[in-house]
């Protein structure tokens, strides 16, 4: 049995994040050397021996001004490959942000389903585990891996930090839509336990047809109650918006937001609409896009390094 502890490795872009994991876990980040070509090509390497030892490899799976999502996907896994080559016994891959989650199923004739071909690729580089945290459906990620995966919510982040506001009030658990119900029912227990009395529920009906969103209804009581809106991500904005809106023409007394994943790729209309309160999400993504002065005022990020350490030590003690 392998007694050590794992050598934890980040690449570009997730040093900081992975730096806090570390901290969590009372270790230190490894040393490795990322290095560009002339022609774009480029390689990793590990610079202390992984030989018989437990890696585990953090990543998040953005695009951003300096690499896209395909380029970092590369870079993670020919990084994997390299370890295991390397003599690496175990390979975890830690990849805070998921590329290609929502496109887990056709919605036109012919269409990918890019998920579960980014599964394949893992295990093609011998990735032995994947962790990662809120994926857009998690049914779909279940099935699209074939390696052990762990998924962490937000949950108890989420009701963590609005059990902090609740006060008095009654509060509601608010799904922007049908598909994200159960996400939004584990939120609403999550708060109910830590305040300690009942939290309602809520949902906004969704349809989608060619990138158009239609529905109006939203069912369920908010009226002179706390709605708080859960997802896992905020992409466009479009959709926490017209849920937002419909809470408050539904007479809800404040109206607040919270999603993993802040993408914002639709820029700072969100945040600068009257109709939130309150937006929050974790740090999986950091909020590059928006204007600093705009974040600092309008947006609370929340810091899940603790639940991803405490994940990583319950594993490997």
């Amino acid at each position: 049995m392998n007694t050590r502890p794992p050598l934890l490795f980040a690449l570009h872009g997730t040093q900081e994040y992975a730096a806090r994991v570390a901290r969590h876990m009372g270790l230190e980040l490894a040393e490795l050397e990322e290095r560009a070509f002339e022609d774009g090509e480029h390689k990793t390497r590990a610079l202390t021996s992984v030989e018989s030892r437990n890696a585990v490899v953090f990543h998040a799976l953005y695009g951003d001004d300096e690499r896209s999502v395909n380029d970092k996907l590369c870079r993670l896994l020919f990084f994997c490959g390299a370890l295991k080559d390397a003599g690496a016994r175990h390979v975890q891959v830690v990849a805070p942000y998921l590329c290609y989650a929502r496109k887990e199923r056709r919605t036109q004739f012919q269409d990918p389903i890019i998920t579960r071909y980014v599964a394949a690729l893992f295990e093609a580089c011998r990735v032995d585990r994947l962790t990662t945290l809120e994926v857009h459906n998690l049914a779909a990620f279940d099935n699209a891996f074939r390696i052990p995966t762990r998924h962490i919510e937000s949950a108890e982040l989420f009701a963590e930090h609005f059990a902090r506001l609740a006060g008095d009030d009654e509060l509601v658990a608010v799904s922007p839509d049908a598909g994200g119900a159960k996400r939004a029912e584990s939120f609403r227990r999550a708060l109910e336990r830590r305040i300690g009395r009942a939290v309602g529920s809520a949902y906004m009906e969704k349809y989608r047809s060619n990138d158009i969103v239609t529905g109006t209804m939203l069912v369920g009581d908010v009226r002179e109650r706390i709605a708080i809106i859960v997802d896992d991500l905020i992409s466009t904005g479009g959709t926490l918006l017209r849920a937002g809106e419909a809470c408050r023409k539904a007479g809800a007394r404040q109206v607040h937001a919270a999603a993993a994943h802040g993408l914002f790729t639709g820029g700072p209309e969100i945040l600068e609409s009257p109709v939130f309160d309150q937006l929050v999400i974790a740090d999986t993504v950091p909020p590059f896009r928006l204007p600093p002065e705009l974040v600092s005022r309008r947006l609370t990020v929340l810091d899940s390094s603790a639940m991803v350490a405490a994940a990583l030590k319950s594993e490997y003690g």
